[in-house]
């Protein structure tokens, strides 16, 4: 099966992850990596491996980066392993996924995660198993919140192989990221999705508080020492900063001010 797959990744400004990234994918005759305009040392990198084929698209949104990505770099193989730059396909994972069969009745295998912090892996996380290794013609892709969702045409599988989701940047590259994000997120909040997650959200400072909370004690990050504590306060710091942004607008709702009245008094 390995043959029959072509992993597919999005970068911007990833050196500190996609050296380790790559060097589990060195079975793939093909990689496809679209960069967003690095201007780091993710391009050089890159560049050392001939088995990468690198395109460049400005971002505008993580569906059509992805559909870029698919439909317009000339993949010739039926199957493809979408990954983010942090992403470490385990050696278990591999030798599953040689051992499938390409023509099997299925349309995409949904994988789980382990998540690390500079590579210690926690005990648990947030993270949910995805639909990672798809065929290439039984799916669409269109933008959820700050991410993407992928629907799926037809039956899906479970592997038990897993993806180690281990992200190096520092927390200033970090926090640049979540701010980004959230933002798209807000814009999602206010379609009205979301469930009790958008309830809990829409009143600050509920949701930050509940996300610590959860990830230390109701998931049991706390017996996973530092980085459990590391990882809980990155998921009650990327709830705050959303929080920030609901009552932002909400206040400059009350005072009659805009984004863009306050770019003009700058």
């Amino acid at each position: 099966m390995l043959d029959h797959i072509t992993p597919v990744l999005l970068t911007h400004n990833e050196e500190q992850n996609i050296g380790r990234t790559l060097s589990r994918l060195g079975w793939a005759k093909d990689i496809v990596v679209v960069d967003s305009g690095s201007t780091d040392g993710t391009l050089t990198i890159l560049a050392d491996c001939p088995n990468v084929r690198v395109f460049n698209r400005r971002f505008d949104t993580h569906a059509k980066q992805w559909r870029y990505a698919i439909e317009e770099t000339q993949i010739a193989t039926d199957w493809i392993l979408r990954l983010d730059a942090d992403y470490q396909v385990s050696d278990a994972l591999v030798s599953e996924l040689a051992q499938l069969d390409p023509d099997a009745p299925v349309s995409a295998y949904r994988i789980r995660f382990d998540y690390a912090i500079f590579s210690q892996r926690l005990f648990s996380s947030l993270y949910p198993a995805n639909t990672v290794l798809l065929r290439k013609d039984k799916f669409c892709v269109r933008d959820r919140g700050h991410t993407e969702a992928w629907d799926v045409k037809g039956p899906i599988a479970t592997l038990s192989g897993r993806v180690v989701h281990d992200d190096w940047k520092p927390t200033g590259q970090w926090i640049i990221g979540q701010t980004r994000y959230m933002q798209r997120e807000l814009e999602w909040l206010r379609e009205g999705k979301g469930g009790l997650v958008r309830w809990l959200r829409l009143r600050p400072p509920l949701m930050p508080i509940v996300a610590f909370i959860y990830c230390l004690f109701g998931k049991g990050l706390i017996v996973s020492g530092r980085a459990g504590i590391f990882y809980a306060l990155q998921r009650m710091v990327a709830e705050a900063i959303l929080s920030l942004m609901v009552l932002e607008a909400r206040l400059r709702d009350r005072a009659g001010v805009s984004s863009s009245d306050c770019s003009e008094e700058k």
